[in-house]
């Protein structure tokens, strides 16, 4: 059977199928509705009329007169009361009165309405029995017009249905051989295999269009690995497999200006001490190898704390960034720890001195080095595994405690979240939505994210300042009806309990679900990937836009990225540094924003310090700028 006779009787099936079924059902549950309601109303009226009789005297005259005045009064069909023999005392009837109704439909609908059966008593002994039926003309004539006007839009929407099918039959029928040759050069956003189906021309275009599938998959597969090997001929130490000084510092640079949770932590040096005499007495190859394994070993550390980023700043300094860990001393007995094994595997003199401190939000990236490099000086003094630790300043710690962080955290989430508002916005400068990261008031200031989220972290309050922040930018929003992105933890997303009381607050706002923008870091993504996968859709399904942030380059690598249903992700802010003039950066967020286009996700920067580095970014493709630089110039949120 060809496909456009299958079309049509399909059609006209499905037709005359919701036709006569919604008639059906509709009657049906109307003659069912009416019943119960003069059913219920035989019994109500029944029970009352009854009562009325068992207060007053039993004469007959006056239960005559009540009887009466009650059958007067309503709209009934027979009223009849017995007496304890089963003896009529009094009786009232009508005939139906149903002229405008058509005898056939009477008689398919006819009601079937028990009477309202009531005792009537006289003192503690009965007196007789009341049995009420109402009067069902009404019902007829009601039912019958709801019927007709039921069957005249149906017959409306079935002739408007027959002209829409003829038209898209017709419109299917011509180019249906074109879409399987324009396949070909289509992309699809989920790349998904379909099976075949029966229908000729069906089949012919699910056979292209999993040819089609296949193709692209393979393309954007091979366009993230181009743009990976791209990231580290451009970025990454061709010997030890690091970043090198310049994207090393850029990534810095992001976490000291970042209001997450990112924005302190602790950063620590290595030196391959005299690293000309060791060159000399192992060789060029035996060197590298040596540089080879100390970079290692500080990825190892790295990827035990999580978050962690290695470069090499020169040729025998190595540094680390290990965000969210505050811990100088755990830290560096675990570093000393593996330098010194490795020394001992070596079976060589080898002098691997360290230096560890703590970077926090704001501080100056220049300072911070020339400390550490003068503190990696006094720990090459002491011998092969020297170590120094740079003491932070006690004006810059807010408390020392793990109780007394947790007893003002908690105070401070009491009082109440406050919202900061960065605006994201596209080339044209209008508005995207309001980046919102969170404040809160620790010491009579109010505080921003990168001082307190390493402890919320550390504390296990993650979910709960996230909740929070949910309900301040919910009630933002409802005040400016502006968009807004809220931030979610990593720690937040593997919370059942949390994932449930995000989707319920969503839902009970359901109105103003398109204005918010819900973004977890790229981490979540390659560490929980089957969560996120979950909330993405479940957000999706309400309406809301869900993406990542601080996206690096590897942001191809993550598992079922096409599937997700990302709406945007924000690259991270070490790679907009000096965009203007950093033509290598500029070919990565070039590829970055073509990979995402195609997948059909929105790409925004962070960290944008200027309108030249952000018309820069727009000119490579990307679709929105944030950061320092930028400023609202269309709207006039907060």
């Amino acid at each position: 059977m060809s496909l456009i006779k299958q079309l049509w009787l399909a059609i006209t099936t499905l037709l005359l199928l919701a036709f006569v079924g919604s008639l059906l059902i509709g009657v049906t549950s109307s003659r069912h509705y009416i019943e119960q309601e003069i059913e219920i109303k035989n019994i109500d009226n029944a029970n009352a009329l009854a009562l009325s009789m068992s207060q007053m005297e039993k004469d007959p005259v006056i239960l005559e007169l009540l009887l009466a005045a009650q059958f007067d009064t309503g709209h009934y069909q027979r009223i009849e009361l017995r007496d304890a023999e089963g003896e009529i005392i009094e009786q009232r009837t009508a005939g139906e009165h149903i002229e405008d109704v058509p005898a056939w439909f009477v008689e398919l609908v006819r009601f079937d309405v028990p009477a309202g059966r009531a005792v009537v008593q006289n003192g503690w002994q009965q007196y007789g029995t009341l049995e009420l039926e109402s009067q069902h003309s009404f019902a007829y004539r009601s039912l019958w017009r709801s019927t007709l006007e039921l069957a005249g839009w149906f017959a409306l929407a079935g002739a408007v249905s027959l002209l829409l099918a003829s038209w898209i039959v017709n419109t299917i029928r011509r180019p249906l051989r074109n879409v399987v040759s324009q396949a070909q050069a289509i992309g699809q956003r989920r790349f998904m295999m379909a099976s075949e189906p029966r229908t000729r021309e069906l089949r012919e275009v699910v056979q292209a269009m999993n040819q089609l599938s296949y193709a692209v998959r393979q393309m954007l597969g091979e366009e993230s690995d181009k743009l990976d090997q791209l990231r580290r001929r451009m970025q990454h130490d061709p010997v030890t497999d690091t970043l090198t000084r310049v994207p090393f510092l850029d990534q810095l640079q992001a976490h000291l200006n970042s209001e997450k949770e990112d924005a302190s932590g602790t950063l620590a040096m290595v030196r391959v001490a005299r690293l000309g005499e060791l060159n000399q007495h192992l060789g060029h190859a035996g060197t590298d190898a040596l540089l080879v394994r100390v970079a290692r070993r500080l990825d190892q550390l790295a990827n035990l704390y999580g978050y962690g980023t290695v470069g090499r700043l020169n040729g025998s300094d190595f540094a680390l960034i290990l965000p969210r860990h505050h811990d100088l001393e755990a830290l560096g007995n675990d570093l000393a720890e593996r330098l010194r094994s490795l020394g001992a595997e070596l079976g060589t003199v080898v002098s691997l001195p360290s230096a560890l401190c703590q970077y926090r939000q704001g501080e100056a990236r220049g300072q911070l080095l020339a400390s550490l490099d003068g503190a990696l000086a006094s720990a090459e003094r002491q011998g092969e595994f020297g170590q120094v630790m740079v003491d932070q300043p006690a004006a810059n710690v807010l408390f020392t405690r793990h109780d007394e962080w947790r007893e003002a955290l908690s105070d401070a989430l009491d009082q109440g979240v406050l919202l900061a508002h960065y605006p994201v916005l596209d080339a044209r400068g209008e508005m995207i939505h309001f980046e919102v990261p969170s404040r809160l008031r620790l010491k009579e200031e109010w505080r921003p994210a990168g001082v307190f989220l390493p402890w919320i972290s550390r504390l296990a309050m993650a979910p709960t300042l996230d909740l929070a922040v949910v309900s301040a930018a919910l009630a933002d929003v409802e005040s400016r009806g502006k968009a807004v992105a809220i931030n979610l933890s990593s720690d937040s997303l593997s919370d059942g309990h949390f994932v449930g009381e995000l989707l319920s607050r969503v839902r009970a706002h359901q109105r103003i679900a398109d204005k918010l923008w819900f973004e977890l870091p790229q981490s979540a993504a390659m560490q929980q990937p089957q969560a996120l996968r979950t909330l993405c859709h479940a957000l999706l399904g309400l309406g809301c836009r869900v993406g990542l942030e601080h996206v690096g380059t590897q942001f191809g690598k993550i598992e079922g990225l096409q599937d997700l249903g990302l709406s945007f992700m924000k690259i991270d802010g070490a790679l907009s540094q000096e965009i203007e003039s950093r033509g290598d950066q500029q070919s990565l967020l070039r590829g970055m924003a073509t990979l995402a286009h195609s997948l059909g996700i929105m790409a925004i920067a962070e960290g944008v310090e200027s309108q030249g580095a952000a018309d820069t970014l727009f000119e490579l493709g990307l679709d929105g700028v944030t950061g320092p630089g930028i400023r609202e110039q269309s709207t006039n949120g907060g």
